[in-house]
């Protein structure tokens, strides 16, 4: 399924150029080239009209995008917002995630780089299961809980996103980057040590569950039915 991407830009070539790049990613954009055009589209839901991120340059007509991001946050959307700007000032970097954006990009940037940063979001915002289930564990998102069988696991809240991030993508490996970048809002101190702690915490709380996670060397981890 394409994932909905609201792209707020007035300058018609880089629009023009990440409409179809994004496109050929299985992205669906839709293109506003003004604040006030963004702004009035985002209004409605907390969800923002199903937009499962919002790709925002700073330099708009109308109202800026410090603005558009503002409004979003006071209206109480939680939509991803991962903004695109020429200043590469810290203020305005620091401005921006102050009022609410998740990420940000200086141009010129790479599209492979938007590409992944967008997806990071996306993956990071999108609602889990209420219940994830592999052998005999249990993970339930509602309450928070984390059995195998009958026996509650106590896990710290790092411990638990990780469980969480590999549980939705069991059978596939994942990179240390790859949990890094979904389960560590912006700016937060996780190393790839931190990772490679938590994931060896795990190990040894899941004995008994019928799971295993396998370091893939050179690549990342698989969680897997034992």
């Amino acid at each position: 399924m394409p994932l909905p991407l609201l792209l707020v830009e007035d300058d018609a070539v880089l629009a023009d150029g990440l409409l179809r790049a994004l496109g050929a990613q299985d992205m669906q954009v839709e293109l506003v080239r003004d604040g006030l055009a963004a702004d009035a589209r985002l209004q409605g839901s907390p969800a923002a009209g199903g937009i499962a991120v919002v790709v925002l340059d700073i330099g708009l007509p109308g109202i800026d995008g410090f603005e558009v991001v503002r409004r979003l946050r006071a209206r109480g959307s939680a939509t991803p917002v991962l903004l695109l700007t020429a200043r590469d000032a810290v203020e305005d970097r620091v401005r921006g995630l102050e009022l609410g954006a998740d990420d940000y990009l200086v141009k010129p940037f790479a599209t492979a780089e938007l590409v992944a940063r967008i997806r990071a979001l996306a993956r990071r915002h999108a609602p889990p299961p209420a219940q994830l289930r592999l052998g005999a564990l249990t993970l339930d998102s509602a309450t928070r809980r984390v059995r195998v069988g009958e026996r509650a696991l106590e896990l710290s809240a790092r411990e638990w996103a990780v469980l969480e991030y590999l549980l939705l993508q069991a059978g596939r490996v994942v990179s240390k980057q790859q949990i890094i970048d979904t389960i560590a809002p912006w700016g937060d101190d996780l190393t790839l040590n931190a990772v490679e702690v938590y994931v060896s915490r795990l190990r040894l709380k899941l004995d008994g569950a019928g799971v295993a996670i396998r370091t893939i060397r050179g690549f990342g981890y698989l969680l897997e039915a034992a």
